[in-house]
């Protein structure tokens, strides 16, 4: 094997150990929770799946981006959130339940959501773009919902297990990412480089400021519940982005580095407020 197909090999890798960690945490009612609470998982989707797309078609006609940009910022707005997020968000103070309920429900709701989205997204834009239900199933199988349910189904036949392995399963996971990471970042510097102006770090950082902001007002009166959805609004599934973009796109070349560009720019912004939340727990409420 060459680099070309491990980096990618080594994502999904990490990527399914990071969820099967998740799962080793949480219970079967955390998966269904939010399915159980339809105002909040209305509040939930409407943040995530109805402003940011809105949102992301205003930024891509009002700053003069490169194309590359503009699919890129569309696929992510109407991603779902990406599996490694709920470990960041209950860093930040988030709860469990919804964490993992918004998780689960985000990429259930994803195999009509994205297809409908990308087809509403065309007609407004004039372009005639497709992305089959299948393919999205397959991928929020196979990167959330079967990593999941393993983890949640040891956890409940073997709790002290999965207690003593999910640690290392998730320090291997990230090692596995970071590597990768760093490899494409090497590949593809240039590409990144060149799509910096005309716009693009303003509009991406307004989308993710955004995002926090709506997800935070929407979150409800929980200030954990809060933290879970402000991250989850500016956050989005890359994996499933490129996949969109390809999809509906497939000759355009700088998604990928675009995409890159976005992760670099959320892990930046998104810093003051992560740690905001961070005080925030600790200071007795």
């Amino acid at each position: 094997m060459d680099l070309v197909t491990l980096i990618p090999l080594a994502v999904k890798v990490s990527v399914c150990l990071t969820v099967f960690a998740l799962g080793l945490g949480a219970s079967h009612q955390d998966l269904w929770y939010l399915f159980r609470r339809p105002a909040q998982l209305a509040k939930s989707l409407l943040a995530m799946n109805v402003v940011m797309p809105i949102l992301a078609a205003a930024l891509a006609a009002a700053f003069g981006l490169r194309p590359a940009v503009k699919i890129a910022l569309v696929a992510l707005a109407v991603s779902p959130v990406p599996p490694a997020l709920p470990g960041k968000q209950l860093k930040a103070g988030g709860r469990v339940s919804y964490a993992i309920g918004l998780l689960t429900a985000a990429a259930l709701l994803a195999i009509v959501f994205v297809p409908a989205s990308v087809e509403l997204l065309g007609r407004a834009f004039a372009k005639d773009v497709h992305v089959r239900p299948a393919a999205v199933a397959r991928l929020v199988l196979i990167s959330v919902l079967i990593p999941l349910a393993a983890g949640v189904a040891l956890r409940a036949v073997a709790p002290a297990l999965a207690g003593r392995i999910a640690r290392p399963i998730s320090l291997v996971s990230t090692s596995l990412l970071v590597v990768a990471a760093l490899a494409v970042l090497a590949g593809s510097w240039r590409a990144e480089l060149a799509l910096v102006g005309h716009g693009t770090l303003a509009a991406l950082a307004v989308f993710i400021l955004v995002g926090l902001a709506v997800g935070h007002l929407l979150g409800g009166p929980d200030p954990d519940d809060r933290t879970v959805l402000a991250l989850s609004t500016a956050s989005r599934h890359p994996g499933i982005a490129l996949a969109i973009a390809g999809a509906a796109f497939p000759g355009e070349k700088l998604a990928l580095p675009a995409v890159l560009v976005y992760l670099i720019v959320g892990a930046i912004v998104s810093i003051p407020y992560v740690m905001w939340r961070r005080r925030h727990q600790r200071t007795p409420r």
